[in-house]
């Protein structure tokens, strides 16, 4: 159940790194079977996530829709935006939020991240306890946070997962860490780049065929079972 959540949550770590137009983003992901980089690639309203040893993932802000990319099969698998959000109420990972119970606390530690100076928020649920690092002179962050909603409005809503909502930060979090009991994932963003990327890249490949029977998957947010283990 632990490693179920921790999967859950950590699709919307992602985003929590993640804004509008063409923007690359690579984060180190640890814990939990879900070490090494993550490529988290954004255009206009959709986005792709490639992880080592696990789907491709590809979110479209406009119908909430997740597609999970079996490359080495070349085959697919379609989560609709009204799966997500039954998991996620199933999972009642809203319900402190609504609740308004959770909220961002500075606890006055600080740490340099890529050259930033952050400083530590600590977010906490009753399904789990998070620490954002945030790095509130991060250039543009201001426009960064204003532009995250696209990619993830709807379904992948961060509110939606119990998260904090982005107008929540004061500049952009550098490094999250989300505690589940005695497990935990550390995500740290190493670089942010803007440039074009092919449109091509966020659909789906014309020689894949949809999977006929769905590989067994703990959660939309962890990879299949198969695939192996954001």
């Amino acid at each position: 159940m632990r490693n179920f959540l921790l999967g859950f949550i950590a699709v919307g770590i992602a985003f929590l790194c993640s804004a509008r137009a063409d923007l690359t983003i690579v984060q180190r992901v640890d814990g939990v079977g879900q070490n090494g980089d993550v490529t988290v690639r954004i255009k206009g309203d959709k986005e792709r996530i490639d992880a080592p040893s696990q789907p491709t993932r590809i979110i479209d802000g406009k119908t909430g829709e997740m597609t999970d990319l079996m490359n080495d099969r070349k085959s697919f698998v379609k989560i609709s935006a009204e799966q997500i959000k039954a998991a996620a109420a199933g999972m009642s990972l809203n319900k402190d939020k609504k609740s308004g119970g959770s909220k961002l606390t500075p606890t006055g530690k600080k740490e340099t991240i890529n050259g930033y100076e952050t400083e530590e928020y600590a977010y906490e649920t009753p399904q789990f306890k998070a620490s954002f690092w945030v790095a509130s002179k991060y250039p543009g962050a201001a426009e960064i946070l204003k532009q995250m909603q696209t990619p993830i409005a709807g379904a992948w809503k961060p509110s939606n997962m119990g998260m904090p909502d982005y107008t929540d930060f004061t500049g952009m979090p550098l490094k999250t860490v989300i505690s589940v009991g005695q497990n935990q994932v550390v995500t740290t963003v190493v670089s942010i780049k803007q440039s074009p990327l092919n449109a091509a890249d966020f659909e789906i490949p014309k020689d894949f065929q949809p999977l006929k029977q769905p590989v067994h998957s703990s959660s939309p947010g962890e990879a299949p079972s198969a695939s192996a283990t954001p």
